[in-house]
């Protein structure tokens, strides 16, 4: 059985992360055993997009780098 081809990605997106971040996502791309840095991101977008229902709207006065990839206690 064949996958259904996927469309060219075309849009490139550019996120700033620092070390710990950048280590956490690695860690658990290893983990999943997942083939690049961009399938890993995928799959954690994926993975939030089907969980968007628990979240909630961010505050319209919030700033981007008042969010972050890990809980401020894993920092």
């Amino acid at each position: 059985m064949t996958k259904p081809k996927r469309a060219y990605r075309t849009e490139r997106l550019q996120i700033m992360l620092d070390e710990e971040e950048l280590k956490a996502i690695e860690e658990w791309r290893y983990e999943m055993r997942l083939p690049s840095r961009s399938a890993a991101i995928r799959e954690l977008l994926r993975i939030g997009l089907d969980t968007q229902e628990k979240a909630e709207p961010a505050d319209l006065q919030a700033k981007s780098t008042d969010f972050t990839v890990l809980p401020e206690a894993e920092k």
